[in-house]
């Protein structure tokens, strides 16, 4: 399989193993801290479903979200929630994703569509990009899931992914980024001689999403700081 089709079947397989993970929590696991600043797990699983419906807006030509205080109210809203409500979401959520993806032609997943903030993307890339949030996601729900344990086949396709997302951003200098596989990549500004940076496909992931500070990286120079995702 190649290009959205295999991505289906990536991001299914994650979707799946995520709500199999979070149905083994309970309510009061739903309200603790998760490891992403401010959120406890029910505002990461609350973003997660209005995320899915968000794509779903992209793909029928309407804004990703009305707005970013729209975005940040239907998260605080949803946050407190028992966990079965969130299981329900997070399944039904994706379910209305998968249907809406399921119908689409080839023509349209060839079109160019608006994401968050007037980024512009082909909406092919709109799976892989669903994939991301829930592996990247599920590790910061805390629930023991880590950098380490991502599946080899999102590590396939994620750190180009990550890489892209950072190509010519004036904020992140030259670099190389090489994965003990034999796989490199260049991104950041252009026009200078590139930072080489080494590492597995899962190091170079978990510092490309800021998940991590570098660890298990090496270079010849400190690790440029990256903007968010």
């Amino acid at each position: 399989m190649t290009g959205p089709t295999a991505d289906l079947a990536g991001l299914n397989d994650a979707t799946e193993r995520l709500v199999a993970e979070v149905a083994t929590l309970d309510d009061a696991a739903v309200t603790q801290p998760s490891r992403l600043p401010g959120w406890t797990r029910g505002h990461v699983l609350a973003h997660l479903a209005r995320n899915a419906d968000a794509l779903v807006n992209v793909f029928q030509g309407r804004p990703m979200y009305p707005s970013l205080e729209a975005r940040n109210a239907d998260i605080e809203r949803d946050a407190p929630r028992p966990l079965a409500a969130h299981l329900a979401d997070l399944r039904d959520s994706a379910d209305r994703l998968a249907t809406t993806t399921a119908r689409l032609t080839d023509d349209e997943w060839r079109a160019v569509v608006t994401l968050r903030d007037g980024q512009r993307d082909v909406a092919s890339v709109i799976p892989l990009r669903r994939w991301v949030e829930i592996e990247l996601h599920g590790i910061d729900l805390d629930i023991g899931r880590t950098i380490a344990s991502l599946p080899n086949a999102f590590l396939d396709r994620a750190p180009e992914y990550l890489a892209r997302r950072l190509a010519d951003h004036p904020d992140v200098p030259p670099v190389e980024l090489r994965a003990e596989d034999g796989r490199s990549w260049r991104t950041g500004r252009a026009g200078e001689p590139p930072r080489i940076i080494v590492g597995t496909a899962a190091a170079l992931v978990g510092w490309l999403s800021g998940r991590t500070a570098g660890s298990g990286l090496t270079a010849a120079e400190p690790l440029p700081e990256l903007p968010g995702l």
